[in-house]
């Protein structure tokens, strides 16, 4: 075999890309210590195997050096299956496999067999490869673990959360990709080519599977975000001022109007117990939810305060929403709008119109300057966080109109095709 230029350009993609990898997981921050261990070892085994591709390649045109081209065989068949092991603990990196391991042990006592036996393969007198009665032992061990691997991220797709599903198509590319591999070698590779189709699946390999690690700790910091933002949200909605003033109503009921009393303390446990149920609420959830959650807050604020009047006119219900988007708005038009008013009135109406879901809640209270309000910083926390989910969580909108002395109306628009996906 003669070693040129256009004989070594295939090995510069493969040692940049594992060079690259290397630098990348050193500089990467957010992977764990056990992956990036695990990493660290399927990089240095990648390079071994690059390597072995080229010493096995250069020995077979070279003079016979049988001693030194059976090494290289055996090492290549041996470490073909640790590799792909290697990969079902990115995905897996709790557990020992050691049912694989046992796979991977018996093939390279198998292989180790070609010192002194002709039953896996040998090299004859002419520098020739040959393949005895278990020269397919790497193969059908390989094609095992591969399989494994594919069951085990199906496996993990149907017990993982709905935003991490997609990460499945990682795993089925690779292991598509190696198979493919296996195939063109069989098929198209020859003498001449330095390094394996197979050895460049496996790099190739690595680096999505560094890409699905990321990927997977980006979103479980969204995750972890998300939550915070729904604890955030249920803090800024059971306001300490209202439990205070609800419980002393209660208290000062339990003399007056014990029957009321009652009624209050039940419809005020409901509220909280619809509060800390919205922390488990990721996704949309039906409207007629919600408003029953904006309707047991409001009936305790019209006990409170008589001079109070809800309304009701939802021609549209059969919609989904983010968790607590309503009842804020309603609880700001009770708290700023209406309560200091001889006669207070809230209306909370909905219908689909243009291919939108509308909701309006408008009120006869003060009012106020929507500019100077956006303007302000620390002040409508809850307005801001619900038209931020409405956008990322359904690509909703919400306006709000607002005159001093005449009233304030926020209007939520939800697109019908979001907000009647998975209706059932």
């Amino acid at each position: 075999m003669v070693w040129n230029i256009n004989t070594l350009m295939p090995l510069f993609p493969v040692c940049f890309l594992l060079i690259g990898l290397t630098v990348t997981v050193v500089l990467d921050p957010y992977i764990s210590k056990k992956h990036r261990v695990i990493m660290f070892i399927i990089i240095a085994l990648s390079l071994t195997l690059v390597a072995q591709n080229i010493v096995e390649n250069a020995l077979a045109a070279g003079p016979l050096r049988r001693f030194w081209r059976t090494t290289a065989s055996v090492y290549g068949y041996t470490v073909r299956p640790v590799i792909l092991i290697l990969f079902l603990y990115i995905i897996c990196p709790d557990e020992k496999h050691l049912g694989c391991w046992a796979l991977a042990l018996a093939n390279f006592l198998i292989h180790i067999t070609a010192y002194f036996s002709h039953i896996c393969l040998w090299i004859d007198n002419t520098n020739h490869y040959h393949g005895g009665l278990l020269s397919k032992t790497c193969l059908y061990i390989s094609l095992l673990l591969l399989a494994y691997l594919l069951y085990r991220s199906v496996r993990n797709y149907f017990f993982s959360a709905k935003s991490e599903k997609r990460g499945i198509l990682i795993h089925v590319f690779v292991v598509l990709m190696i198979l493919a591999a296996v195939f063109m070698d069989g098929k198209v590779g020859g003498e001449d080519q330095p390094v394996t189709f197979l050895t460049y699946a496996i790099v190739i390999g690595s680096v999505f599977y560094y890409i699905w690690l990321h990927l997977r700790f980006v979103q479980m910091h969204e995750d972890d975000l998300k939550a915070r933002q729904r604890i955030k949200i249920m803090m800024s909605q059971i306001r300490p001022h209202f439990l205070y003033n609800t419980l002393s109503s209660i208290q000062a009921l339990c003399l007056a109007d014990p029957e009321k009393a009652f009624e209050v303390t039940e419809r005020f446990g409901t509220y909280l117990r619809q509060n800390i149920d919205s922390l488990d609420q990721p996704e949309l959830i039906p409207f007629q939810k919600e408003l029953e959650h904006t309707r047991v807050y409001s009936e305790i604020e019209m006990i409170r305060f008589p001079s109070i009047r809800i309304e009701y006119d939802t021609e549209d219900v059969d919609f989904r929403l983010p968790a607590l988007t309503v009842q804020p708005i309603v609880e700001n038009a009770i708290r700023h709008g209406v309560r200091g008013k001889a006669e207070g009135v809230v209306r909370i109406s909905t219908r689909k119109i243009n291919g939108f879901h509308e909701i309006g809640i408008t009120d006869n209270g003060c009012g106020f300057d929507t500019e100077a309000a956006e303007k302000a910083e620390g002040s409508h926390i809850g307005i801001r966080s619900v038209r931020e989910r409405l956008a990322g969580m359904c690509g909703g909108t919400m306006t709000v109109e607002s005159r001093i002395g005449a009233g304030t109306r926020v209007t939520i628009r939800i697109p019908a095709e979001e907000a009647d996906e998975k209706l059932s």
